[in-house]
This record gives structure tokens, C-alpha cells and sequence, in this order.
């Protein structure tokens, strides 16, 4: 008996521990802590980060363009041959070793102002960069928030289904209860378990649509699926979602001086230019400032090595290199060619994207205004269904009302907070859009809050 006692409290404590330990296993994720992890996680956010880091190092290589380049170069040799010596005065068979060593620098001193353009490039190209690390991140924080907003609006459907199943479930023990006594017919009966059927399947329905938004929001973090994540719901201020009053003049100027995409565009088109402007230039001659310092040793002279390489044999120069290019079989020319059609076609996308910039505003606004509509709609609606709902309810209990009057009632009253739940949430995704689109994005976004 005892041995029986202990071995239950062995069960009952390890069982405890595990369900402790599964506890502590699950991760809590807000909407907060979902943002930062995309961020942290996101590929195309660290490729974009990459290559920012490779704009600057391209912006450091233009700027060592004007610092002087310096090499060395050494050399040793043997030959082994025959040649007349004079000392002997006959052909001998002798070998001769000899070092040799050279130090020169080169400047540019002017190069049709090349460097200065190629520079001047390279840190708009960086630029650029960042511009669209920033519009990576946008991307990053609207998909985040779009995916965790979805995946709250199927829980709220999945809540409504099931609390519709219950009241159904409900309505379908008083049927059978007033059908036992007969003061209801048999049809009642097979009516509601029919409705209750129907409303079961509704259930697994939204919650197999709970499992694949909540699947797609672990793939927008980059998180392990196989670990259990428990996804907070934010309460929503539905005051403050009602209260947000746009301008669309003011969100259209707001759109073109903010967004990160146009700014890399107009930011690559300063680039061409520049890029543009140092292909000419290598139509015109350089100049280069060089010197070199250099000397040898042989052991067939005869001087010791400190004497050849540091006293008799040191030589120094320095000199200037006018370079004048005269016919390049065309290709300096047709690559200046080439850069002005480049900038050209870059000003007429940036066009391109400016229209495209002011629809996406004008349809997001649009958008907007109808869902503030529909959610003042729906709320009407909302409110109507309920009343008839509770009041077909009160009659079919008192015997006043049938059946299908009551499923009818119940249908519309699910429906209307199924609708209205939806208007409440697309109301919320489209002020994320608009601040999307404005490019206000950051990652403090909320529901509201």
C-alpha cells in the first residue's frame, strides 16, 4: 500500500514537471517581439544590409583613387655562361648572381576629372543603398503586421463559430427536451442537428484557417515550426481606429518626399550622372605624377654588396605621363553612348514610379473611406441582428415563433459579427497600408493601441 502511495507521488510530481517544463517551453510572441524577430531574421533585410556594406567599401576604393599608388618589386637572378674575361684574357665558363630591387609611386594628377565623378557616384550609389535597406524594412514590418492582423482575425472568427456552436448546442438540448414531451415535432429535432452539424463543420473550418495564417506568420519570422509559439491578441481601441482623419493631397506630398523606393530611384539617377560625366571624361588626356627608386648587385663586379646596392648602384627618377587618346576603336564612345541612354531610361521609370506611387495613395485612401463606411454599416447591422436574434429566441421559447425563424435569426446575428469583425480589421489594415504607402512605416506599428 504504501509502495502503491509512493509511486503516485513519483507520477503525480514528475507529471508536474513536465507540464512545467512545457510551459516554460512555449514562447510568448506580441506584436512587438513578432517585428523585431522579422527583422532580426529576414533574409533579404541582411542582403540588403550587405549591400550597403558593399557600397561603402566601393565609396572607400573611389577615394583611394587620389592617394598615390605604391609598389615594389624584387628580383634575384643566376646566369651561368661563358664570356671573356679580361682579367685572364681568354673565355671562361663563369656564374654570376645578381638582386634587384625597384620602388616607384604613381599620382594622378588630372584624368578629366574621372575620380572626382566616379567619387561622387559611389556615394549616391550608397545612398541608394540605405534608401532601400529602409524600404527592406518597411516591406519586412508591413508583411509582419499584416500576417499577425490576419492571423488575430481568424482566431475572432474561429471565437464567434464557437460560441455559435454552444448556443446551438444549447437550442438543440431544449428541442429535444420540448420534442420529448411533444410539445414541439420530431422535425425540430432533425432541423437543429442539422444546424448543429453545420455549425461543427464552420468550427473546423476556421480552425484549420487559425493553423495556416498562424503557419504563415511563423514563415514570415524565419521561426522553427516544430516549437509551440503562443501569439498575444492586442486589445484595439476601436475609439482611435474610428478617429484617424487623412487628408489625400497631404498623404499624396507626404508619399513623394517620404517613400524609400523613390529616393533610391532619384538618388541612382544622381548616380548615372555622375557615372555619366566620368565616362567622358575619359575622352580627355591624364596626367600622372611618377617616381621610382631602384638598384642592383651582381657578384661578377667587384664590389662588395653594400657598396653596389646602397652607394653605386641606387637610382632615382621621377617624371610626369601625359596620357592623349586618339581612337579607341570607338569604345570610350560608345560607352558614354550607353550611360546616356541608361540615364534616360532611370528619369523615365522614376516617372513611372511617381504615377505609380500617387495611385497606390489615391486607391489606399479610396479604400479607406469605403471600409470606414462599411464598418459604420456593419455595426448598424450588428446591432439589428442581435435584437432580432434575442427576439426570436424569447418567442420560439414561448412557443410563439418556429424553428427555422430562430436558425434564420442566428444565421444573420453570426453573419453580422462575422462582417463586422471583418470591417473592423480591414479599417485597421488600411491605415497600416496608407502608412505603408506614405512610407511612415517603423516598427512601433499597433492596432490602434
Amino acid at each position: 500500500m504504501r509502495k502503491g502511495i509512493l509511486l503516485l507521488l513519483i507520477g503525480f510530481s514528475l507529471s508536474t514537471a513536465l507540464q512545467a517544463q512545457n510551459t516554460q517551453d512555449i514562447r510568448n510572441i506580441s506584436l512587438e517581439d513578432a517585428i523585431d524577430i522579422a527583422l532580426e531574421n529576414n533574409s533579404q533585410l541582411k542582403i540588403a544590409e550587405n549591400d550597403v556594406e558593399l557600397a561603402e567599401n566601393q565609396m572607400r576604393s573611389e577615394k583611394a583613387d587620389y592617394i598615390p599608388s605604391l609598389n615594389a618589386t624584387l628580383s634575384g637572378n643566376r646566369s651561368i655562361g661563358r664570356s671573356f674575361n679580361q682579367d685572364v684574357g681568354e673565355i671562361v665558363t663563369e656564374t654570376t648572381n645578381s638582386f634587384f630591387s625597384r620602388a616607384n609611386a604613381d599620382l594622378p594628377i588630372f584624368s578629366g576629372f574621372e575620380n572626382l565623378h566616379s567619387l561622387r557616384s559611389s556615394r549616391y550609389d550608397k545612398q541608394s543603398m540605405e534608401e532601400n535597406l529602409q524600404r527592406v524594412r518597411e516591406n519586412v514590418i508591413f508583411n509582419t503586421a499584416s500576417n499577425y492582423l490576419q492571423y488575430i482575425l481568424d482566431q475572432h472568427f474561429l471565437e464567434i463559430d464557437r460560441e455559435n456552436l454552444e448556443a446551438s448546442r444549447q437550442t438543440l438540448q431544449q428541442v429535444r427536451a420540448q420534442v420529448e414531451v411533444g410539445s414541439r415535432p420530431r422535425v425540430d429535432l432533425y432541423n437543429q442537428e442539422a444546424t448543429v452539424a453545420n455549425n461543427e463543420l464552420s468550427v473546423v473550418n476556421s480552425e484549420n484557417a487559425v493553423q495556416s495564417s498562424r503557419l504563415q506568420l511563423i514563415q514570415t519570422l524565419q521561426i522553427d515550426p516544430r516549437k509551440d509559439y503562443e501569439f498575444s491578441t492586442p486589445e484595439i481601441n476601436e475609439q482611435t481606429v474610428a478617429a484617424a482623419d487623412y487628408n489625400l493631397d497631404q498623404l499624396v506630398d507626404t508619399a513623394l518626399e517620404n517613400r524609400s523606393d523613390l529616393q533610391r530611384e532619384e538618388l541612382n539617377i544622381l548616380s548615372l550622372e555622375h557615372q555619366m560625366k566620368a565616362t567622358r571624361g575619359s575622352l580627355y588626356p591624364s596626367l600622372s605624377l611618377s617616381a621610382s627608386l631602384q638598384s642592383r648587385y651582381s657578384d661578377g663586379i667587384q664590389l662588395d654588396f653594400q657598396d653596389q646596392f646602397f652607394d653605386q648602384n641606387i637610382n632615382r627618377s621621377v617624371g610626369l605621363s601625359l596620357n592623349i587618346p586618339i581612337f579607341g576603336n570607338l569604345d570610350r564612345r560608345t560607352n558614354v553612348q550607353a550611360q546616356q541612354i541608361n540615364y534616360k531610361n532611370a528619369r523615365l521609370a522614376l516617372q513611372e514610379t511617381q504615377l505609380q506611387v500617387v495611385q497606390e495613395v489615391n486607391q489606399a485612401y479610396n479604400d479607406y473611406t469605403s471600409y470606414i463606411k462599411q464598418l459604420e454599416s456593419s455595426e448598424k447591422a450588428l446591432q439589428a441582428a442581435e435584437r432580432s436574434y434575442l427576439t426570436q429566441k424569447e418567442r420560439y421559447e414561448v412557443g410563439a415563433g418556429t424553428l427555422i425563424e430562430l436558425s434564420d435569426a442566428n444565421a444573420q446575428y453570426v453573419e453580422a459579427q462575422a462582417s463586422r469583425a471583418q470591417a473592423l480589421f480591414r479599417v485597421i489594415f488600411q491605415q497600416k497600408l496608407l502608412d505603408y504607402y506614405i512610407g511612415r512605416l517603423d516598427e512601433n506599428v499597433s492596432f490602434g493601441l
